[in-house]
């Protein structure tokens, strides 16, 4: 499906403040004193497991749930404050909000009439998403991938400083996939904030800047993807590990023999390449692979939200 680039005219985005948010229903906690922050001009990815806490969380900030603690703040204010919401917020939690009957064009005019938004706007972002041909025909008939691209084109509607997205992935082919990555961080460049709630991280890791992670609905880790991968670590397989050590050492770099990556390897606490090859050049050291080691951060990922800490609480209650 192709699309066509538009110039859209763009806000500087509000932050988003979670403040000791917290919901139960009876005695199951859903989100449990959950605290972070999201900053404009930045890329987070909200996630973890199916039944962490993170569709309640976004229900919560956007005043669709009620917290039982906490508070849920868009540029220092609830949503339930917000003048003209749509101005501010844009948010695709589902893709199932809209009439079946009634065609994807029209599904928007009728949300953009409540804000005062012209129809031109309407049409200008059903070529943005790449459906302005299937957006005369009735919405119940589309795939999942199309009613992504409509509930995207809603959420910006109103041109809003924050953009707020559960699952956003869900039902795109692989272009999709890549025009969404593409579209997402140009808004973000553009200074608006963006929430991306999922639950693999290898969806967003090309995509996002920042991350938080909770399961049970508590938080787990964030922090930037850079600090996520850990300290640039360079790996290096030769025949004489302890000549390489050596080499290494009288360059200022330090250095390991490598258990993990097997026979004569060798873990460099550098990502410079260029310095580690050329220590081993000096050493005399013939070198057999040399690459950046980075975290595995699916696999990080995995190890935070399946500690027997973090066990999922709705298969405990099932």
């Amino acid at each position: 499906m192709s699309h066509r680039t538009i110039a859209v005219p763009t806000e500087a985005g509000a932050d988003i403040q979670i403040k000791g948010l917290a919901k139960s229903f009876k005695d199951f906690k859903a989100v449990d004193d959950l605290t972070f922050e999201v900053q404009p001009g930045r890329i987070t990815g909200f996630l973890g497991p199916n039944g962490a806490g993170k569709t309640t969380t976004l229900r919560m900030l956007l005043g669709l749930v009620r917290p039982s603690a906490g508070q849920g703040l868009i540029g220092g204010q609830r949503y339930a404050d917000l003048d003209a919401p749509l101005r501010v917020v844009g948010a695709a939690l589902e893709a199932t909000n809209f009439h079946p009957g009634r065609s994807g064009r029209d599904h928007l005019r009728v949300l953009a009439a409540t804000h005062g938004i012209a129809d031109s706007r309407v049409d200008e972002l059903l070529q943005l998403v790449g459906i302005p041909a299937a957006a005369k025909k009735r919405a119940g008939g589309y795939s999942m991938g199309m009613r992504q691209r409509l509930g995207l084109a809603a959420a910006l509607l109103g041109d809003p400083q924050v953009l707020i997205l559960d699952e956003p992935a869900n039902g795109l082919d692989p272009e999709g996939i890549r025009w969404l990555r593409g579209l997402l961080r140009a808004l973000a460049s553009d200074g608006k904030t963006i929430l991306i709630s999922s639950h693999l991280l290898s969806e967003v890791e090309q995509t996002v800047d920042d991350v938080v992670i909770i399961a049970n609905g508590r938080l787990v880790r964030q922090g930037t993807i850079a600090e996520l991968h850990g300290e640039p670590t360079t790996l290096v397989r030769c025949g004489d590990p302890a000549a390489l050590l050596a080499a290494l050492e009288g360059h200022g770099i330090a250095g390991s023999a490598s258990q993990e990556h097997g026979t004569g390897a060798v873990e460099a606490r550098t990502g410079d390449l260029a310095a580690v090859g050329e220590a081993a050049y000096a050493g005399g050291v013939a070198v057999h692979e040399l690459r950046t080691l980075r975290t595995d951060l699916e696999r990080l990922y995995f190890d935070l939200t399946e500690d027997p800490d973090m066990v999922d609480r709705n298969r405990e209650q099932a």
